[in-house]
């Protein structure tokens, strides 16, 4: 199972029989049977046929809309699974409770325990990379996360270690073409920003995804405040992938040099940086690899792809809230 992904401005998304047909000017550029996808993202202008909509509703496929440069739009999906016990014990969670700041505790340590191994990671490989200032600066930021009771603290200490993190994140881009001073959002400015950006809306979709799966209401967080229209507890439950999976192909790509500087274009007005189509291609084919890739999850001691970990993670969310399990265990790998 994978998320097909449309990336062909004005392309038609049709149904034929048992397979999800994409066409360009009346040629066909994708034909996938629709039991090999599990999701559709489409970047851009696309028509979505009825029969097409019909069939992945029922079959609860979600079909996500993002923009060119990855900005997301809207998503359809089948109406939220039946489980209202999950849900009930969401909500009753909200607010400063002690299980809503445990949960924020999990998110905030995961994100940083990761950023921090990936820095020991980096520097390992690397004989001429020195990046024990920012790890130490990680540490001291973990250390009291679990003896912090107050969420807006919390929330201090995730900046501060993601400043650490972002302060070194240059100096692991082996790359000459690019660079990177700081995180930008809204527009990213810059290349590598763009990709960052690209990448967490990816990322956003499948945690959706997977958070709607188990029958949660996106928008109720802990981590991130309530917000009109944002799916705030979809966001909490990235904080712990944006390392191992976004951060991780970003790198991966810059440094084995699979895209150019020419690769990107700036828009006059905004001057927001996105990739041109041909390399945006490039870069889902990568993020969807990485997606699939194994590893041992460390608390279920077996292995499963970073696209079943999202449900795993989500599950064992729910399981904490509903009161099966004593603590929630962020994913966290060395």
């Amino acid at each position: 199972m994978s998320t097909l992904y449309v990336t062909q401005d004005d392309a038609f998304i049709g149904k034929i029989d048992e397979r999800l047909h994409v066409k360009y000017e009346k040629k066909t550029i994708l034909d996938v049977p629709l039991i090999k996808i599990d999701g559709v993202v489409v970047l851009g202008r696309a028509t979505v046929s009825p029969s097409a909509i019909n069939e992945l509703l029922q079959r609860q496929i979600p079909l996500t809309f993002l923009t060119g440069s990855g900005g997301y739009l809207g998503r359809l999906e089948p109406e939220v699974t039946k489980n209202i016990f999950v849900r009930k014990a969401q909500w009753q969670a909200a607010g400063n409770t002690p299980q809503a700041i445990h949960l924020v505790q999990g998110f905030v340590r995961g994100k940083l325990k990761n950023y921090r191994n990936t820095l020991v990671r980096r520097q390992r490989e690397s004989n001429d990379l020195d990046l024990s200032g920012a790890i130490e600066r990680l540490d001291n930021v973990i250390a009291p996360i679990d003896t912090t009771q107050n969420i807006d603290s919390l929330r201090g200490l995730e900046g501060a270690g993601s400043a650490a993190y972002f302060g070194c994140f240059n100096e692991m881009i082996r790359n000459t073409q690019f660079t990177f001073t700081k995180r930008v959002r809204r527009p990213p400015t810059d290349p590598v920003n763009s990709l960052l950006s690209f990448g967490y809306s990816l990322l956003r979709h499948d945690v959706q995804s997977a958070v709607n799966i188990v029958g949660f209401d996106p928008y109720l967080g802990y981590l991130h405040c309530d917000r009109y229209g944002r799916p705030s507890l979809a966001l909490d439950l990235m904080e712990e992938f944006r390392p191992l999976v976004v951060d991780a192909v970003v790198l991966s790509t810059l440094n084995k040099q699979l895209l150019k500087v020419e690769d990107f274009v700036t828009e006059p007005l905004s001057h927001a940086v996105s990739l041109t189509n041909e390399p945006r291609k490039t870069f889902l084919r990568l993020y969807e690899q990485k997606k699939l890739s194994e590893f041992k999850h460390p608390v279920l001691g077996r292995k499963c792809t970073y696209q079943e970990a999202f449900a795993l993670q989500a599950r064992l969310l729910a399981k904490y809230l509903m009161g099966e399990i004593e603590k929630y265990p962020p994913l966290v790998l060395k």
